[in-house]
């Protein structure tokens, strides 16, 4: 590969009106010396992004518009790589900003690292209190079960990339984005990479700036929906990776002890049966603890209000993800879709 080849980079979009242009100035600013392309994906968004879009790709004939009448975010992937024409793909999230050096440096690894797929560190951030501290569980390793892309001090071989940027040839070995899938379809694509004997690279040098959800109520109907499709995954492949269990084990506690407090309420239990169901009991009260300790210590809090909405954030995010998980688990994905995309956020 040249140690400058053209690059196409594509972006799906759903309701971005606040995050758009933004995302978009990032991506055209780059300090990258060849010829460059954004095919950005166009749901059918209910607010004002279909028009920026629109206005963005008047003002700039680097960017073409294709329609994404599915909404679906592999679909919409699919569609901009099929428009683009480049050798190099780089996938773009509305929701991130792309540092100025990012494309230059994730071609250098490619060609210094015989990767197919490069990322480097999703690092959140927000501009409301709310957001703020959905970033700092992101940024933690107790948000999100401490991926590398989360954090991870070394560069080297990893099981998948935030966001990526591609060598064309390897989507087109592996067929692209898995389209039946509505979330972790990051996830699949880089576990068929692997499967293919092909090599992805992570490096903390390079952190892309992440905007995540904005209210208590999208978050939770994000995290339903990824760990619904997590679950589905898990049933589907039939192996997972033991990070991703806790969530639903914390939800299976949860259950167990509301159910023993319904059954000693009413009687329903032995005495000596009762005694001993009581222990469990003990595994909100540690839960509850360890989420204290935690969002004090590890996600940091600067007064009680960023304790308390550390706090919210992390059980959201755990009993939203783990009740998902189970669900997927159990019964599949069947047409779970990620609402909260759906929404103003």
């Amino acid at each position: 590969m040249s140690e400058f080849p053209p690059v196409s980079y594509v972006m799906p979009v759903l309701n971005e009106q606040g995050y758009l242009a933004d995302a978009v100035a990032a991506v055209l600013s780059q300090s990258y010396p060849a010829e460059q392309e954004l095919v950005i994906a166009l749901g059918a968004s209910t607010d004002d992004t279909t028009a920026i879009a629109h206005h963005l790709a008047a003002a700039d004939p680097r960017i073409s518009l294709v329609d994404n009448p599915a909404n679906d975010i592999p679909v919409g992937l699919n569609l901009a790589i099929a428009a683009s024409r480049h050798p190099i793909v780089v996938r773009v999230d509305a929701h991130a900003e792309l540092p100025v050096d990012y494309t230059r440096i994730m071609i250098g690894l490619l060609n210094e690292t015989g990767a197919v797929n490069v990322g480097g560190v999703m690092h959140a951030r927000g501009r409301t209190p709310f957001q703020a501290a959905v970033a700092r569980a992101y940024n933690s390793p107790w948000g999100l079960g401490g991926g590398q892309y989360h954090g991870a001090k070394h560069a080297g071989p990893s099981d998948s990339a935030y966001l990526g940027v591609f060598r064309r040839e390897v989507l087109d070995e592996v067929g692209g984005y898995d389209e039946s899938l509505r979330r972790a379809e990051d996830w699949e694509l880089n576990s068929r990479i692997l499967a293919a004997g092909h090599l992805i690279w992570y490096t903390p040098d390079v952190a892309v700036t992440y905007w995540p959800r904005a209210t208590p109520a999208s978050l939770r109907r994000q995290m339903f929906a990824t760990g619904v499709w997590r679950g589905h995954l898990v049933r589907e492949q039939r192996r997972t990776p033991l990070k991703y269990l806790p969530p639903p084990l914390v939800v299976l506690a949860l259950s167990a002890s509301a159910l023993v407090t319904v059954a000693q309420h009413n009687a329903l239990l032995p005495r000596r049966a009762g005694r001993r169901a009581a222990a469990v009991h003990a595994l909100p009260l540690l839960y509850a603890g360890g989420l204290g300790f935690v969002s004090a210590r590890s996600l940091g809090a600067r007064d009680a209000r960023e304790w308390l909405l550390n706090v919210a954030v992390l059980s959201i995010m755990h009993l939203s993800w783990g009740a998902g998980f189970l669900r997927g688990l159990v019964s599949g994905a069947a047409t779970t879709v990620d609402t909260s995309r759906l929404t103003n956020r």
